[in-house]
């Protein structure tokens, strides 16, 4: 069974800094890229950041770039999001999923139907 809590987000000003957390549960982890996706209000959920079951590989947009940084932890089942100088555009939900490969796809696995709930970020200005 698949199941993905996400947390870490909040209310900040421009500027500032959040680091995201995913908890995944199930045996799909360790064998699959992961993603951290987001959803702002009116428009299509998009991924952000990727990187690679053994963390070998890394992909971020070039919305993000040189801002957020995607890590993950194995023994943990944790996926991060370490986002910097963070924008009012950054405003969205996040969440997590395992995510197909070539990560630049930016589609989450074909079998992933699950969404957790997500976190949201609100960035002033």
């Amino acid at each position: 069974q698949v199941q993905l809590v996400e947390s870490g987000g909040g209310l900040v000003q421009a500027g500032e800094s959040l680091t995201l957390s995913c908890k995944a549960s199930g045996t799909f982890f360790s064998t699959n890229a992961m993603g951290w996706y987001r959803q702002a209000p009116g428009k299509e959920r998009e991924l952000v950041a990727g990187v690679s079951s053994r963390s070998h590989i890394k992909y971020v947009a070039d919305s993000v770039k040189g801002r957020f940084t995607i890590s993950r932890d194995n023994a943990l089942q944790m996926t991060y999001l370490q986002m910097n100088d963070l924008k009012p555009e950054d405003t969205a939900t996040y969440y997590c999923a395992p995510t197909q490969t070539p990560i630049n796809l930016g589609r989450p696995v074909r079998w992933f139907t699950s969404w957790g709930q997500g976190t949201q970020v609100i960035v002033s200005s």
